[in-house]
C-alpha cells in the first residue's frame, strides 16, 4: 500500500468535510475549497477522518491514491491554518512592496513589476526585502510565489535576484583570466 495513501486525514475542531457526486468541500475558519477527484478513488469521511481508497494494486491507483490523500490534506491544513511561501530579494536596490493589493518590485529594470494577486492570495513585505506570499490552497501559493521568484532569478555570479528563503544558489568564480593576463 501507498505509505502516505493509507494514513488518513485528521479533522480539526472548526472544519467541516462534505462529500457529494465525487467533490471533496473543506470549510473551515479560513475559507472553503473544493476538489473533484478521480472517479476511481474511494472517499470515506467518519467522525473526525477522512479516508481515502483504491480499487487495486496497479501502478497508476498507487499513485492518485497517495496524491489524492495529501490533496484533501493540504486543503484540511488550509483552510484551518493556511500557508506560506517565504522569499527574499538580493541586490543593492533591490526591493518590494506593497501598494493595496499589489506587490511592486524594484529589481534592476527600468520599470518597476507589478505582481496582481489572484483571488485567495495576499502579499506582506517585511522591511524591503522579504515578501511573504499568505494564502489556503498550497498550489496556488506555490505557483505565485514561483511567478515572483521567475521575474529576477537569482544569479550564479554575485547571488542578486529574488531567491525562497533559505534556498542555496550555487556561485560561480568571475573571469580568471583577468587576473593571469599582463
Amino acid at each position: 500500500m501507498s505509505r502516505i495513501g493509507k494514513k488518513p486525514i485528521e479533522i480539526p475542531k472548526g472544519v467541516q468535510v462534505q462529500y457529494k457526486d465525487g467533490v471533496v468541500t473543506v470549510k473551515g475558519p479560513k475559507g472553503t475549497l473544493s476538489f473533484k477527484h478521480h472517479p476511481d478513488m474511494t472517499i470515506k469521511i467518519e467522525k473526525d477522518k477522512i479516508v481515502v481508497e483504491r480499487p487495486s494494486d496497479k501502478k497508476f491507483h498507487k499513485a492518485l491514491h497517495g496524491t489524492t490523500r495529501q490533496i484533501i490534506a493540504n486543503m484540511v491544513e488550509g483552510v484551518s491554518k493556511g500557508f506560506v511561501k517565504e522569499l527574499e530579494i538580493v541586490g543593492t536596490g533591490y526591493r518590494a512592496r506593497v501598494e493595496g493589493q499589489k506587490l511592486v518590485l524594484t529589481v534592476g529594470y527600468s520599470h518597476p513589476v507589478e505582481v496582481v494577486p489572484p483571488e485567495g492570495i495576499r502579499f506582506e513585505v517585511e522591511g524591503q526585502n522579504i515578501i511573504k506570499v499568505h494564502g489556503i490552497d498550497k498550489q496556488l501559493v506555490g505557483e505565485i510565489a514561483a511567478r515572483i521568484r521567475k521575474v529576477r532569478p537569482p544569479e550564479p555570479y554575485k547571488g542578486k535576484g529574488i531567491r525562497y528563503k533559505g534556498e542555496h544558489v550555487r556561485r560561480k568564480a568571475g573571469k580568471a583570466g583577468a587576473k593571469v593576463g599582463g
